[in-house]
């Protein structure tokens, strides 16, 4: 007795029902990668061109126990005018000191070191960020 075979010859009827939903995965999987990274570029052109201010932290230093000094490198559009905030920490993380810094130098990059007071003694300084105004 020999046993018949079920299957299809090869090729004769097109794609099997698997081939066509894999081939289906394959376009939509590149379509929504497609979207996606244009909706990546979109958002990264409009932060790129929509910031017209932004800085850099050069350093900081610990005065005393009452006052850190920061460098800040400010680059921007001429003519803008901003807004950076600086904030300082004590080692138990906690914050002692946060200061909005007016950038309304009109050339296009700004080299300063400001000072903030502190209500503890300090360890670290960052710049949180800048906004124009």
């Amino acid at each position: 007795m020999s046993a018949v075979d079920e299957q299809l010859p090869e090729g004769r009827y097109g794609r099997s029902a698997d081939e066509r939903a894999d081939r289906k995965l394959r376009i939509a999987g590149a379509v929504l990668g497609t979207l996606f990274l244009a909706m990546l570029g979109w958002f990264g052109w409009h932060y790129v061109v929509d910031n017209k201010i932004s800085a850099e932290m050069i350093k900081f230093d610990v005065v005393s126990d009452s006052e850190v000094q920061v460098h800040l490198e400010v680059r921007k559009d001429e003519g803008v005018e901003g807004v950076c905030t600086l904030r300082s920490r004590s080692e138990d993380g906690a914050e002692v000191a946060r200061k909005d810094v007016v950038v309304d130098e009109p050339d296009g990059r700004v080299d300063r070191v400001y000072s903030l007071r502190t209500t503890a003694r300090a360890t670290s300084a960052e710049l949180l960020g800048c906004t124009p105004r």
